[in-house]
């Protein structure tokens, strides 16, 4: 186990297989001494935390992006639909309160910066440029669109673009994070630097 990590990480509600998160942490490692990172897609915060004992290492920050409302796969009646994490008041699915306590547990609050807020609305006026950005966020065609059109273009040259999900098969899972990942190939502005089970690599030229 990495230093820094909860002694209860299996435990902790995600969807990253632990080769993934050996790799995010890797890169956010060497990413974070030359700027800050952007999480796009964080649910209760486990690869958060990977990303996060990384930064807090060499001083950085991460800033974690997500409406916490739930992907569209987490919906009521939808395949990957938590109990536990829906706000029967509401009527909506609430995964920041798990999120907040997982950070905290952690001692990452000072390293962490969370971002509640839609991918569009969070882009709209941002100015500070990434040295690594991760997006596992909604995948639709049109979510993960959104992401890596708002996003991608705030990450330094050198900078590091990971994408969560990315199959080849499309029996093993949606093609929308496939799609992006093919579309910055595609624009010649990024070079494939390894794929870890679904979690592709890339580096800004």
């Amino acid at each position: 186990m990495l230093p820094g990590l909860p002694a209860d990480i299996d435990q902790i509600k995600g969807f990253l297989h632990p080769e993934e998160a050996a790799a995010l942490h890797r890169w956010a490692r060497t990413q974070s001494a030359a700027g800050p990172l952007l999480e796009i897609g964080s649910y209760c915060g486990k690869s958060t935390l990977y990303l996060g004992i990384a930064a807090r290492d060499n001083g950085s920050t991460v800033f974690a992006l997500d409406h916490h409302r739930g992907s569209e796969e987490h919906q009521l009646g939808e395949m990957f639909h938590d109990p536990a994490l829906y706000d029967a008041q509401m009527g909506q699915v609430d995964t920041f309160k798990e999120f907040r306590r997982n950070i905290s547990r952690a001692g990452l609050d000072d390293t962490v910066v969370p971002v509640v807020a839609g991918s569009a609305a969070a882009a709209r006026h941002w100015q500070t440029p990434l040295a690594m950005l991760f997006i596992d966020g909604g995948h639709s065609l049109d979510a993960a669109l959104t992401d890596y059109r708002c996003w991608a273009g705030h990450l330094q040259r050198g900078g590091i673009l990971a994408i969560h999900d990315v199959y080849l098969d499309a029996a093993l899972g949606g093609q929308a994070p496939r799609a992006i990942y093919r579309l910055a190939l595609q624009s010649g502005l990024f070079e494939c630097c390894e794929q870890v089970e679904s979690l592709a690599v890339l580096r800004r030229l």
